[in-house]
């Protein structure tokens, strides 16, 4: 491959994604700022940079896949950071989840410095990451999202390109948007039938058997029978995408009460220290309030 990469964030996402650019072939630079979680990268051949401005020095693309816009601002600023390692005609892929009034204006800056920005974040949580079957959403000029589209389906199965800078960023928000309504919407029916007498997995057969079937609800199906939540996508990070989704609405004009509804019971679960299960943990905030 001749295309050098620069991947910074090794997070519960970006660790496998960034393997499976390595196992493609590409040449590597990793960054994260807890360096442990570097060591599976070097084995497998990537090359470890002390600073982001040493993962972008070379590479023809940086990616970023962090926590969100302060994290972002943190990597690319200061005479460490990526900008200074990034020169003229190179790209930036920010993969984080942000708002897109963050990616439009990320996208003005950087083309400030004659750096091309394509926002792309992702469909899918840690198990697709995995198995390299996530789908990237790409905001930003279309022959440079085409250009790219061997890299971005090292760790993708699909690439939807959604329109200018900031559109990945949209559709991310309001995919999110639904995702955690849906959850939320079926902690609260399976709540009510244990409430009635129904057992857990009586309830996800039924559901599981009809129309309302679906990947999702299959996903989470064995966290709400054992009541175990191991992270696939954290709550807290839900959260932050679903107050992503208000303030894109707010914007926007577009009105989003049954996510703004849901959002509450998001934000509930953080004070009842849940942040770090996975976001299908809304379901204990129910059981609670049901108490």
């Amino acid at each position: 491959m001749g295309l050098k990469v620069g991947f910074i964030g090794l997070g519960i996402m970006g660790q496998p994604m960034a393997m499976n650019v390595v196992k493609a072939g590409y040449e590597v630079a990793v960054y994260n700022r807890s360096v442990e979680k570097t060591k599976p990268l070097a084995d497998a051949g990537a090359k470890v940079a002390s600073s982001p401005r040493e993962a972008a020095e070379g590479a023809d693309a940086s990616i970023l896949m962090l926590s969100g816009p302060e994290a972002i601002n943190t990597v690319l600023d200061g005479p460490d950071g990526l900008l200074a390692g990034m020169g003229e005609g190179t790209t930036v892929v920010n993969m984080s989840t942000v708002s897109p009034a963050y990616s439009r204006k990320l996208s003005e800056d950087l083309k400030a410095r004659s750096i091309v920005a394509i926002d792309a974040p992702v469909s899918g949580s840690r198990k697709p990451a995995e198995e390299g079957a996530l789908v990237i959403l790409a905001g930003g000029p279309k022959e440079k999202v085409k250009e790219l589209e061997p890299l971005f389906m090292a760790m993708g199965k699909k690439v939807i390109h959604c329109g200018d800078a900031g559109q990945g960023s949209s559709m991310k928000i309001a995919a999110n948007l639904l995702l955690g309504i849906m959850v939320g919407g079926l902690s609260e029916a399976v709540n009510l039938g244990q409430k009635c007498g129904l057992s857990v997995e009586t309830m996800l057969d039924t559901i599981l058997s009809g129309p309302m079937g679906c990947a999702l609800f299959e996903f989470k199906k064995e966290m709400l029978v054992t009541g175990t939540f191991s992270t696939q996508f954290p709550l807290k990070h839900m959260t932050k995408d679903l107050r992503f989704a208000l303030q894109t609405g707010d914007e926007s004009g577009a009105a989003t009460p049954i996510g703004s509804t849901v959002f509450q019971l998001y934000r509930q679960s953080l004070g009842k220290g849940l942040s770090d299960m996975d976001f299908a943990a809304v379901k204990k905030v129910l059981e609670a309030m049901s108490d």
